[in-house]
């Protein structure tokens, strides 16, 4: 699995997983997915993502997103 297609994936599973605790719990969680979508905001237009930068360094190779 690529870098981008493991960014993707993560941060749509902390999205599900912050929507999903903000029902179960307290609404609070919406802050992760709220932190989450600007994350993947800055990253679209500074093209910096630190888990991206992370799995570069774990030996992960880049690829093709689509």
């Amino acid at each position: 699995m690529s870098i981008e297609r493991i960014v993707l994936a993560f941060a749509g599973a902390m999205i599900l997983i912050s929507l999903a605790l903000s029902q179960l719990h307290s609404l609070n969680w919406l802050w992760l997915a709220a932190f989450v979508g600007a994350n993947m905001f800055q990253a679209a237009f500074t093209r910096f993502c630190q888990l991206a930068q992370f799995l570069k360094k774990l030996g992960k190779k880049p690829g093709p997103a689509f």
